[in-house]
């Protein structure tokens, strides 16, 4: 298609979907998306809302979708992951930034006091499943990738932006059943690992299990991200408190035995030991998952040193929640069948077992990136997902991470505050706002809500998609009734 035809064609695409709307609707429209602060996915729901007295039973507002465009209310899809929605992605990134910073320097019901508690970060790593291009860099100087004298090797001095790094020297001799089971197994592996560091912090301090649970109180802070190998490791924020006798919920300092030194004794004990073993196979066996080698534990001080400090802990964490395996090269939504063509044989690997590889019903429908490792890995989850020793890891479903299903960011229960309570709070500010605008109660105590909502779909149509972003530019609050949740800030 042409350059002329296919501008054509988008502005007829536009018209058409303007031709929909009266000039009120489609004012009204455009003050819903710069609402959404440039949301690209909004979820549009149908339904009402009333704002009732308590006390009277008099309704103070009512407010119903039959009056917007489409009778459709637009409001945030509250999508993680950057490369699906940018604007929502950066909500998620401040929240998982407050909820992290406020466990290592006080704040969101943490007390101060926490800065002197023993703490580390710590980043755990998966094994080798094979060779693979990588960049090395010993004394600032660039090393040769792999130069093997005999065996696959690389002789490349490669750069950083080297789409070659984190490729299998030898894809025919990797492991790559391994791979997908050590990313299905990982979340199991990080839960079995925390369960391993209380017992070895008990056996360091010279305390039964019990006694050390009576003591201290573990309280970590995690995020996973994807190696451009395609596989997953954690960065974690580990700290050491104490239990108050009376207030179990209460954050208080450790005993005076519990140090860093020894919560990284621990940590390295802990990570050394523990392993998953995965279903037994008639073709593969049992595989004994473990973390890699590479084991990096950094103490952090009171005030911070380098780039330890606080906020930049955080900040690291948070950049890393709103990502998937999209920096692996795959995909960053799931596969269904419909997008295949056909599966064919292609590969066998070390162990004689014969791995397949997807081919898709167009290459161009294929997001730019998308690597051969990554097709590979995506190819043994599907074949992996038709075994029935493995149908309890879903791996047809999380094909498209590679195997992992576990969550991205996750924390022990009292180590900050939750992704539900700074939402909630938000909500709560958006409802203020909202009331005093249109004149109602402030005090939430005197009125009740009565809503009901359905959902009508989810994204715009082609032509809506070029104007939201036209208007994502030029966001404003919307005067208008609040949202479901208080604000259009949908998660």
């Amino acid at each position: 298609m042409t350059a002329p035809a296919a501008a054509a064609e988008l502005a007829g695409r536009v018209l058409a979907d303007l031709a929909r709307h009266s000039p009120t609707d489609l004012d009204r429209w455009q003050r819903q998306v710069r609402a959404l602060g440039g949301c690209r996915e909004p979820v549009r729901l149908t339904g009402s809302r009333l704002l009732v007295d308590q006390t009277t039973g008099e309704v103070l507002h009512a407010y119903t979708t039959d009056a917007e465009p489409h009778g459709h209310l637009l409001i945030r899809c509250g999508n993680r992951r950057e490369t699906r929605c940018p604007a929502c992605s950066a909500v998620y990134r401040r929240d998982a930034f407050h909820l992290v910073w406020a466990g290592l320097a006080g704040g969101k019901t943490v007390p101060d006091t926490v800065q002197a508690h023993p703490r580390v970060f710590a980043t755990f790593t998966a094994p080798s499943f094979g060779p693979v291009h990588r960049r090395v860099e010993h004394a600032g100087r660039v090393e040769v990738c792999h130069p093997a004298r005999s065996g696959p090797a690389c002789w490349r001095k490669h750069k950083a932006d080297d789409p070659l790094i984190g490729q299998p020297l030898d894809p025919h001799a990797y492991d790559y059943v391994g791979a997908v089971l050590w990313n299905a197994h990982a979340g199991h592996l990080w839960h079995r690992f925390t369960v391993y560091l209380r017992r070895e912090l008990a056996r360091l301090a010279g305390l039964t299990l019990r006694q050390f649970t009576r003591q201290c109180r573990l309280a970590y802070a995690k995020v996973g991200e994807f190696q451009r190998r395609g596989l997953v490791h954690f960065h974690a924020v580990i700290r050491l408190d104490g239990r108050h006798p009376d207030d179990p919920d209460r954050i208080v300092p450790p005993p005076a035995w519990a140090t860093v030194a020894l919560l990284e004794r621990a940590i390295r004990a802990a990570a050394a030991r523990v392993e998953v073993r995965s279903p037994r196979s008639p073709l593969y066996g049992v595989r004994v998952l473990r973390f890699g080698d590479q084991l990096d534990v950094r103490p952090l001080t009171a005030l911070g040193a380098g780039d330890l400090t606080p906020e930049r802990i955080a900040g690291y964490i948070a950049k890393y929640a709103t990502k998937a395996a999209e920096a692996a090269g795959t995909l960053d939504r799931p596969i269904r069948p419909r997008h295949l063509h056909r599966v064919k044989d292609v590969q066998r690997t070390p162990d004689g077992i014969t791995a397949r590889v997807l081919e898709f019903i167009d290459p161009d429908r294929l997001p730019p990136g998308v690597t051969d490792h990554a097709l590979r890995m995506i190819a043994t989850c599907w074949a992996l997902g038709d075994r029935p020793e493995y149908a309890a890891l879903h791996l047809k479903r999380w094909a498209h991470m590679l195997g992992f299903r576990g969550h991205f960011l996750t924390k022990a229960r009292r180590y900050s505050t939750t992704f539900g309570a700074l939402r909630a709070a938000r909500a709560e500010h958006r409802e203020r706002q909202a009331r005093k605008r249109l004149g109602l109660p402030v005090d939430e105590e005197s009125t009740l809500v009565v809503a009901h909502w359905s959902f009508a779909g989810q994204g715009f149509t082609p032509g809506e998609s070029i104007l939201a972003a036209a208007l994502a530019g030029d966001p404003q609050p919307d005067p208008d009734p609040p949202t479901p949740e208080g604000g259009n800030d949908h998660a």
